[in-house]
């Protein structure tokens, strides 16, 4: 363990609260994307069983940006600290692709903008994971990262709502621009870029990055400089990945795989079983995309409170175990949406929608944070995130392969396929084996 990491104070719940407030407009991004993407494609005249295509930008910037981004942080030496640099200008970058996003007037400039968009929320992503991690000793880590997982439910909630809210306050649901977006998107849109710059100048001004000791500093300016030893650091560390890691690949396999069927063809499911249409130009789909964001904003608000609620049961049950009663939950949830056709009823699944959600953006991340070095927090975060988006490629370039012969072209049975994966992702997560007294979930 380095001397820094031996010697980090402990910090207050109000201070670890202003360090994550950033992680609220990243993820207020992120809820526009889930909520909204696939209902703005089908505006713009794409086809319902090419749409995982369409959602290809996420992954592949992950993919090839998260790593590379978390390595450079870690050996990154400036008078603004190591991680903030990046995801300031990431923020900067987000804000920018929210404020394009919903006026775009053909399909191949919406995509293109969500390459540009999912590239500057991953340069921003893995080095405040990895601030977060630096700021922490490890008895706060699982305090840390569910108010992380808290932000996200916070974030996404309002994202999720906003257009319902705006209808609320006057908007006319049914007024479209040019390419039939509807008006109510294009101000989420707007709104969520203000959130994504001024939730991180806030952590920014709240939160400073601890002071590097003289021998880390030492330790990173004797590194080599250049992208070919940043790129040898990713490959080092894949090598010596540590057990833990690896297991948690396979359960990523699994929930993000569900993830990605669930967030790009539940807007469809629910047009096709509570309104009787997929017509993107009917009211019906509009209503569909509204409901949708009702019932995005109660499982993140759920996994808002649910974070903070997992705390203890986390500390003494340990994180593996919440982690898999928790996409129990979510599993049996999405099985049984197809079969509910009243709007009210849908909160029920939900309810475990929003505990899988909480558990997901924080428990694996305390079984991580706990098996990896603290000098090389930044590389094996952006790796672990190789973990989330390789689950979500394969499902791009699988699902339609089979959306239509396996799936009889159903939206439905998208949905029913993400609840059976997720009990399968439930089932793995027990055969993780973690160190020590984080397995068991003494503190």
């Amino acid at each position: 363990m380095s001397e820094a990491s031996a010697h980090r104070p402990h910090l207050s719940f109000w201070q670890i609260v202003n360090m994550n407030v950033g992680f609220f407009g990243i993820q207020f991004s992120f809820g526009l994307q889930q909520s909204s993407m696939s209902p703005i494609y089908k505006y713009l005249g794409a086809d319902e069983a090419s749409l995982p295509y369409l959602w290809l930008a996420g992954p592949m910037t992950g993919l090839l940006v998260q790593p590379l981004i978390g390595a450079m942080s870690d050996r990154t030496v400036t008078r603004w600290g190591r991680r903030t640099p990046y995801f300031l200008i990431g923020a900067i970058l987000c804000s920018l692709g929210l404020l394009a996003m919903p006026f775009s007037p053909t399909l191949w400039m919406a995509a293109s903008l969500l390459w540009i968009l999912d590239a500057a929320n991953n340069v921003t992503m893995e080095p405040y994971r990895a601030f977060v991690s630096d700021k922490l000793d490890k008895k706060q880590h699982s305090l840390g990262f569910l108010t992380q997982s808290a932000f996200t439910g916070l974030g996404q909630t309002l994202a999720y709502l906003t257009p319902s809210l705006l209808v609320m306050l006057g908007m006319n649901k049914d007024a479209v621009n040019g390419s039939h977006i509807p008006h109510i998107v294009i101000a989420a849109f707007l709104i969520g870029a203000v959130f994504s710059l001024a939730s991180v100048l806030w952590t920014l001004k709240t939160t400073p990055e601890n002071p590097l000791t003289a021998s880390e500093l030492a330790a990173i300016r004797s590194r080599p400089p250049g992208w070919r030893h940043t790129l040898a650091d990713i490959g080092a560390a894949l090598r010596d990945m540590p057990p833990t890691m690896k297991q948690l690949a396979i359960v990523n396999l699994f929930q993000w795989y569900a993830l990605f069927c669930y967030w790009q063809y539940i807007a469809l499911s629910l047009s096709a079983t509570l309104f009787h249409t997929t017509d993107p130009a009917s009211q019906g789909f509009r209503d569909a995309g509204l409901l949708n964001g009702q019932v995005g904003a109660f499982y993140n608000f759920v996994a808002f409170v649910a974070a903070f609620a997992l705390v203890p049961f986390t500390r003494r049950f340990g994180p593996k175990r919440m982690h898999s009663l928790c996409l129990c939950a979510a599993g049996v949830g999405m099985l049984s949406i197809p079969l509910i056709h009243s709007p009210a009823l849908l909160l029920l699944p939900m309810l475990g929608v929003g505990l899988a959600w909480a558990s997901i953006m924080g428990n694996p991340y305390i079984m991580l944070a706990g098996c990896i070095p603290p000098e090389r927090t930044g590389v094996y975060m952006g790796i672990f995130n190789m973990f989330i988006v390789i689950p979500m490629i394969i499902q791009i370039f699988t699902l339609p392969l089979y959306y239509r012969s396996w799936l009889g072209g159903n939206p439905e049975n998208v949905i029913r396929l993400a609840g059976a994966l997720l009990l399968c992702a439930a089932v793995a997560v027990l055969f993780v084996k973690l160190n020590g007294r984080q397995g068991t979930g003494r503190p």
